[in-house]
């Protein structure tokens, strides 16, 4: 009689193929947002930017004129400290996010991790979530500075919702800077990102405020993103502005936007490296 693949070995038992080993596709997940956060941190400059520099814009503007009231129960201390929590988040998403992919595009990481057993969803996810917690770091660092130093006393309720909804509303900022990582080369990502980002948001009053700005600046600022995110920020601390559902709503249109063109960005930028 004729053995078939299948088989009993000299042994007596029945030998199949061995299945591929892999790692559960959460510790994937959790390790590989552990070297990026650690990658961002030995990245001095970038991290001390990041986290530093919205707390420092805070006390160059807000210290000299923290209570003067700037809106009817909200000093100017608090509007100021609204607009740079949204600058934190959302710059982070852009430049830590956008900017180091492109960077490392450069550097043939997206090659290295297509021909190794890293799913490329989990490198983009691990870089979502470690942009989101340098985020939340920057956040911190800076509604601690502003209470310790400069008297910013809110409720806690109010302390948490604005962190959350920036939190929340940071989606449309995280898919521009994939868009620009893949649409803009390695070098001239970065001068993009600063262009786009700083023309954003001063004509949103993110710097400036919003009544300072030219009548032709505020007639195109509701187009912006950077715009709805501010309001968002705003209301948070009380100023009487666009309900939060409605600015949530903007971005959310501009996150399907940015996403499209994010995606379609990806796939050529697959299909030339690897076609």
């Amino acid at each position: 009689m004729t053995a078939d693949a299948g088989s009993k070995s000299g042994s007596g038992s029945v030998s199949t193929p061995s299945a591929p080993l892999t790692a559960p596709v959460a510790r994937m997940l959790a390790e590989h947002v552990r070297a990026q956060f650690l990658s961002f941190l030995r990245n001095v400059a970038l991290s001390v930017v990041s986290i530093v520099m919205p707390a420092l814009l805070f006390a160059f503007i807000a210290m000299a004129d923290s209570t003067r009231e700037y809106a009817p129960g909200v000093t100017f201390a608090e509007y100021f400290l609204a607009s740079m929590a949204a600058y934190a988040v959302s710059s982070v998403m852009i430049f830590n996010f956008g900017v180091s992919v492109a960077v490392e595009r450069g550097e043939k990481v997206d090659v290295l991790i297509r021909a190794g057993p890293l799913p490329p969803t989990i490198y983009l996810a691990a870089r979502v979530l470690t942009a989101l917690a340098f985020a939340l770091v920057a956040l911190g660092v800076l509604f601690v500075f502003a209470f310790l130093a400069v008297g910013v006393d809110m409720p806690l309720s109010t302390w948490l919702l604005l962190g959350g909804e920036l939190l929340v509303g940071s989606v449309p900022f995280i898919a521009l800077g994939f868009a620009i990582a893949y649409l803009a080369g390695p070098n001239a990502a970065v001068a993009i990102a600063n262009v786009t980002y700083l023309m954003l948001a001063f004509a949103s009053g993110l710097f400036i405020p919003f009544n300072s700005l030219p009548a032709f600046v505020q007639s195109i600022a509701p187009l912006l993103p950077v715009y709805h995110y501010a309001q968002l920020a705003w209301t948070a601390v009380g100023i009487a502005g666009e309900p939060p559902l409605t600015s949530l709503a903007w971005l959310a249109g501009y996150a399907v936007v940015f996403l499209a063109i994010a995606a379609w960005a990806y796939r050529r930028e697959m299909g030339r490296s690897f076609a």
